[in-house]
């Protein structure tokens, strides 16, 4: 085994560092550098250390070369040492001498270094190590980052890093990387959107997007993922918008395994909601509605899941206090107390959960229904941890009435589905809310967060990541200048940042893309004199007093998405729009939520135009409203080209296509239009 020396003192690192200087400026860059891994390491720590071979390959453009502790280390060359003191020798070689502290409560769990040494044949060393696994990958991911230039969001952003020298790789000071606060840091892959549509087979992540995202979201310090579209959720092979969608859909079970070996592979636990819906087994409707008759049906479905399907492989188990098959509340066929009913429900599958595996974490998630449930005496076992849920955008509607006792956490969103074209930046009200979650309840033992179809909600997703990690650090004034100078050049962040603060006000009250193709609808409804049609449910009628509704705060939104896009084009680099990223995160998503509410403000003028006509008999009201059509028409085509344009960069060409979106509350058409013109012309 190879002997190593002391650190180096720090009182003559800063003379080392000037010999080092004097020898880089004299000596040509090595042609390899070693990264030295734990003969005992596992397939975690081996990707993390592929990860950060690539990384230096980036900058370095030399060849990296992988070996184990108990090889020879060559000397002259840049050399890692990476892993923990249970799987790599010299690691536990440094901590046996004291030339680093490092143990298993020492930074403790998901906590790690950065030291600088030196071995015993003079070869200068830096070790990036962790308490356990997870600690060493954020060791090494955060040395990519802050060091090396890597962008964490690299596949989705385009930044590239630049290129450094050996003497770049030692410009840091030790240091101890602390556990995050939140212990339990989860994505919640929901609503995917565009996401699992842009290639291959609809409603399905491909192989390339969901491994990039993955990868992402691990340098972003997340640690578990929880499936739930890749799952087959019921609307998409039971409701007919989606039918209509992709007639022949059905889940991939082998996908599905393969899918979660690679979470784990990359140091993620797999986290499922053992709903009882799903396409890989699904329970019918009326089963799921009376606990008292079809409980052994239940404890049969989840057995199955457990037995039977790649769910076996399940870290942290998710129920919902609500119905196992649809996102509602459940109400009881059979005359049962609901709170009664989960009150047995948690404790029987709790229990299951421990028969089949003892060591896993357990989360109520009192999403919608669930606060109030709890709030009115709703209680699983005490080894629950309890999520609470906030109202979709990164605030709370309802708060509990007491922690009573328990491990408590949150269920937050980074995007909601109400929004999910158009991102809401809100890092301010991460840190508000998020603080106060964790000052006034202790809701610091498990974050959910929901990321929609991911690529537009990055900002989110990482100040949330920021504020598990370490909340007393973080301010949003702070986290916005970084993040926009990460991606942005100097004279584009201010705009950046005032344009997204103004989407953001543009999106107050729950209001987001979504929801104006709601009110969008319900203008064209009354336009055109006929009902919302919706398939599986009951026609909306048409009705002015809908529309009239929706006046005031779309006038509100129309000020501040056009203030968002003024402020977004003085940043605009109209020369490089195909590889501009700004173009991209900023302009583009303010100009397409304009392009919308442009169309929504010009269908509420032909409204008025038309209840002026119903409420005085006067047809000139509805030759003024004719007179728009024309201008309707022509706001319809630049929302269509603008979304089907859409990203100038090319990998991401035409990810706004109303083509491959998912169907949440239709989108206009141009026979929607001519349905509006024929009714007026019939009224002359």
């Amino acid at each position: 085994m190879i002997k190593i020396f002391h650190i180096i003192p720090r009182n003559i690192w800063g003379l080392f560092l000037g010999m080092l200087i004097l020898s880089s400026c004299s000596s040509p860059q090595t042609e390899h550098y070693y990264l030295v891994v734990g003969n005992e390491a596992n397939e975690v720590e081996i990707s993390t250390a592929e990860d950060l071979k690539s990384d230096l390959s980036k900058v370095l453009g030399l060849e990296g070369r992988i070996i184990s502790d108990i090889d020879n280390i060559p000397k002259g060359t840049p050399t890692f040492i990476l892993g923990t003191p249970q799987s790599n020798s010299l690691i536990a070689s440094l901590v046996n001498k004291k030339a680093i502290v490092l143990s298993d409560d020492n930074p403790g769990p998901r906590g790690g270094i950065w030291h600088k040494t030196k071995l015993e044949n003079n070869q200068e060393a830096i070790v990036l190590a962790g308490s356990d696994v997870q600690g060493f990958q954020y060791a090494v991911y955060d040395y990519s980052k802050e060091i090396l230039g890597i962008d964490p969001l690299e596949y989705w952003t385009e930044k590239k890093a630049s290129k450094k020298t050996n003497l770049d790789l030692v410009s840091f000071e030790n240091r101890r990387i602390a556990p995050p606060k939140v212990p339990i840091l989860c994505y919640f892959e929901n609503d995917v959107d565009e996401l699992a549509n842009y290639r291959g087979k609809l409603l399905e992540y491909d192989w390339e997007s969901y491994t990039q995202m993955i990868n992402s979201l691990v340098r972003l310090r997340y640690n578990a993922i929880q499936f739930f579209d890749m799952l087959g959720r019921p609307e998409f092979f039971l409701r007919p918008e989606y039918k209509e969608l992709s007639p022949d859909y059905k889940i991939d079970i082998e996908y599905l395994d393969k899918m979660i070996d690679y979470a784990h592979q990359k140091g993620m636990k797999v986290q499922i909601d053992f709903a009882l819906g799903y396409q890989i087994h699904p329970m019918s409707e009326e089963k799921a509605t009376c606990w008292r008759e079809y409980k052994e049906e239940w404890v049969k479905a989840w057995k199955y899941y457990l037995e039977e399907t790649p769910l076996k492989k399940t870290d942290i188990f998710i129920l919902r206090p609500r119905h196992q098959v649809w996102d509602w509340e459940y109400e009881s066929t059979c005359g049962e107390n609901k709170i009664e009913v989960f009150n047995d429900v948690y404790k029987v599958f709790g229990e299951l959960v421990d028969q089949y595996k003892p060591n896993a974490d357990k989360v109520l998630i009192c999403y919608s229904d669930g606060m109030e449930m709890w709030n009115d005496g709703f209680r699983p076992p005490k080894d629950w941890i309890v999520a609470w849920s906030d109202d979709g955008f990164g605030d709370f509607e309802h708060l509990p009435n007491t922690t009573d006792g328990y491990n408590f956490g949150t269920y937050m969103h980074a995007g909601f589905w109400l929004n999910h074209t158009v991102h809401n930046p809100y890092p301010e009200t991460v840190e508000t809310v998020m603080k106060n979650m964790f000052q006034e309840y202790g809701a610091d033992k498990y974050c959910l967060v929901n990321g929609q179809n991911f690529r537009p909600f990055l900002i989110n997703l990482e100040a949330y990541s920021e504020v598990c990690q370490d909340p007393d650090s973080f301010d949003h004034n702070d986290f916005y200048k970084q993040w926009t100078k990460r991606y942005f050049k100097e004279n584009q962040c201010e705009s950046a940042i005032s344009s997204m603060k103004l989407l953001h006000q543009a999106q107050e009250g729950r209001i987001g893309y979504v929801q104006h193709l709601w009110e969008i609808r319900e203008a064209i409804s009354y336009l055109s004199d006929s009902p919302i049609q919706r398939p599986g449910k009951t026609p909306v009628p048409h009705d002015f007093k809908r529309v009239e509704n929706d006046f005031e705060h779309v006038k509100k939104t129309q000020n501040y998405i056009q203030q968002s896009v003024e402020e977004a084009n003085k940043g605009l680099d109209k020369v490089g729009l195909e590889t501009d990223f700004y173009y991209s995160y900023v302009y583009l998503p303010a100009l397409l939520y304009n392009d919308l509410i442009s169309f929504e403000v010009t269908l509420h003028n032909m409204a008025l135009l038309k209840k002026q006509y119903e409420d005085t008999g006067k047809t000139i009201y509805i030759n003024q409203a004719l007179d728009l059509w024309p201008d309707i028409n022509q706001k319809l085509e630049v929302i269509y080209q603008n979304r089907n344009t859409g990203d100038k960069i090319g990998k991401w060409a035409k990810w706004y296509s109303p083509q491959i979106r998912r169907p949440n509350n239709g989108f206009p058409t141009i026979d929607m239009l001519t349905a509006i013109k024929l009714n007026l012309e019939a009224k002359l």
